[in-house]
């Protein structure tokens, strides 16, 4: 099993953010099972302030350029980004369009 961190800002707004989290207590089922159909097994987002944080375990053949091919083909995935871009903003430093920027690991603690 893989395991990815990556990192996105929400707009600082406290109305926004409530919205957001409102839509993330309903994520569309197509949603859902694009996640699934991508070879990710779990899928875990939180929030301190406006920065959110993903966790993310996927199949060991698991690759974001497939991932983003899925994405890109499906329309209710489209419809989604659209509706969430409405609530995010790049982290300084992102490329123009760029969302979730993958997080570079600098300490494990073995278990």
């Amino acid at each position: 099993m893989k395991r990815f961190c990556l990192a996105l800002d929400l707009k600082p707004d406290a109305k926004l953010i409530a919205e957001y989290e409102a839509h993330h207590r309903n994520v569309w089922p197509e949603i859902i099972q694009s996640i699934q159909d991508s070879g990710i097994l779990h899928l875990d987002i939180y929030r301190v302030e406006n920065r959110l944080f993903m966790i993310l375990e996927a199949e060991d053949d698991f690759s974001f350029e497939r991932k983003n091919a899925l994405d890109a083909a499906n329309p209710q995935v489209q419809q989604w980004e659209q509706l969430m871009w409405q609530y995010q903003q790049a982290i300084p430093g992102s490329k123009p369009g760029e969302k979730w920027r993958l997080m570079e690991p600098i300490f494990s603690l073995p278990y």
